[in-house]
């Protein structure tokens, strides 16, 4: 792969279904229109742009209310890579997975709901079901509700006795885009809109160290002593050990996702490019490897998956890679707005966009991934669809609970975070925030890590996980 530059080729947008989103979640936008100052990589207003930044400085769907979103190596080769437990990986980064349950059933696996169950709630079907005291009170949420004791809502971020806040970590000024716990770290790393990256000691709570970036930090990711951080224009590494420091120059725009596998790092660059480093023995540095062309938008979300990287874009596609030659293999269509994430459950791969849906891809025979469901169903929808109202899905990771039963955590911009059973998607319990959930990463013993849009970065344990 070294020095080459690959291009695909033009691509077509397939069959996509159309979505009207009007008046949802308190100020959401309609239309949802990317700033196109943002995709040239030189908008300068940052949070306080009117226009959609998909996963960069500024609203991700609507505005803001507040102040913001392999083999054994030998000894002289560093090895970054991805390790894959109990059946999720949580991309780019290595997700965290209980046990080695959650294998049972999958090759059998059926997606979705029994015909009986409703959709997600708050979602796309009035709540006229719930109790008053089982809805959160949006006036405490936002700190001014007046009614104390007597309100009739519920003042908690969640109903569900499953899920339980532990801490709240404040110190960043603006938007949290990027949240890392290394493994077997005791320290969680956070950054984003204020140009500073945290160091937080999980044991106390507090903050240890900040680190003045330059920049906007748009990703992070660990592997063995190294972190990796997203800025525009390069990529820092930074030995959490030895405290040495590397610049890797070559991007152009924000570095929005990241990669590694063995000794290869890959970033997601805002002009559409997915870059690629390769350590070198001899420099004891990463050295630039290859450029792979064919999206048309930004690269917001990367994961790496056996043999293949997939890198979703703001160009509504997912593109299949192969490692080995560094060749566009496949290109996966069926979203209509920004890939925000991906992840991999066993073999299968799943996507959430902007769009609302969360889809689900799985490899057939001659090892070409094809759709296999989409969340929520056409059919769970009680109006045309096109005049459905969904929420945007921004961020996800998934985890295991104490029966080896997989569960997949999925942020929206309506200021929720819903918790789903897999492979059913049956709703296992909801939060709900001031400001949007951005960045989101689990740690043993069910704690759950989220970074919201008025740059506060919460702790959550989710009781039925069972501790590693």
């Amino acid at each position: 792969m070294a020095g080459m530059e690959v291009d695909d080729g033009p691509t077509k947008v397939g069959g996509k279904r159309n979505f009207t989103r009007s008046g949802m979640g308190g100020g959401r936008w309609v239309g949802q229109q990317v700033c196109r100052y943002w995709q040239e990589g030189r908008c300068s207003k940052g949070d306080d742009c009117q226009w959609l930044h998909p996963d960069g400085a500024g609203p991700t769907g609507r505005p803001h209310a507040g102040n913001g979103v392999a083999s054994k190596r030998p000894s002289n080769v560093i090895d970054i890579r991805i390790e894959n437990r109990g059946g999720f990986t949580d991309g780019p980064s290595v997700g965290f997975s209980s046990g080695s349950g959650g294998r049972r059933n999958i090759q059998a696996a059926k997606w979705g709901r029994p015909r009986s169950s409703s959709v997600r709630g708050g979602r796309t079907v009035a709540d006229s079901g719930r109790r008053p005291r089982d809805k959160v009170c949006r006036f405490w949420l936002e700190g001014n509700c007046q009614r104390g004791e007597n309100c009739n809502y519920l003042h908690a971020h969640t109903a569900n006795p499953e899920i339980t806040l532990i801490k709240q970590l404040d110190g960043h000024g603006k938007t949290v885009r990027a949240i890392e716990l290394p493994a077997g770290s005791s320290h969680l790393y956070s950054g984003g809109g204020d140009q500073t990256l945290r160091v937080w000691d999980c044991n106390t709570g507090e903050c240890t160290n900040v680190i003045p970036m330059g920049g906007d930090v748009g990703a992070l990711l660990s592997a063995a002593t190294w972190l990796f951080v997203g800025l525009p224009n390069e990529v820092k590494i930074w030995d959490m050990q030895s405290h040495a420091q590397q610049s890797l120059s070559g991007p152009q725009g924000m570095v929005h996702s990241l990669a590694v596998i063995t000794d290869m790092l890959f970033a997601g660059i805002q002009d559409g490019k997915v870059l690629a480093w390769k350590f070198s023995t001899v420099t004891n540095s990463f050295e630039p490897a290859a450029s792979l062309l064919g999206h048309t938008g930004a690269v917001v979300s990367l994961m790496i998956h056996g043999n293949k990287l997939f890198s979703g874009s703001v160009d509504t596609h997912i593109k299949v890679w192969d490692l080995g030659t560094g060749q566009c293999v496949q290109t996966l269509q069926g979203h209509t707005h920004v890939v925000m994430r991906l992840l991999i459950w066993d073999k299968f791969l799943l996507s959430c966009s902007l769009d609302g849906t969360v889809r689900v891809w799985a490899p057939n025979p001659e090892g070409l991934f094809e759709h296999r469901y989409m969340h929520p169903e056409e059919n769970d929808v009680e109006v045309k669809p096109r005049s459905v109202e969904l929420a945007g899905a921004l961020t996800m990771c998934g985890t295991m609970d104490s029966s080896g039963k997989p569960v997949l955590i999925c942020s929206y911009n309506d200021n929720t975070v819903h918790f789903y059973d897999l492979p059913t998607f049956s709703e296992r319990g909801t939060i709900e925030t001031r400001d949007e959930v951005r960045a989101m990463q689990v740690g043993p013993g069910g704690l759950v890590f989220s970074g919201e849009g008025n740059g506060g970065v919460k702790v959550w344990r989710f009781a039925e996980v069972a501790a590693s």
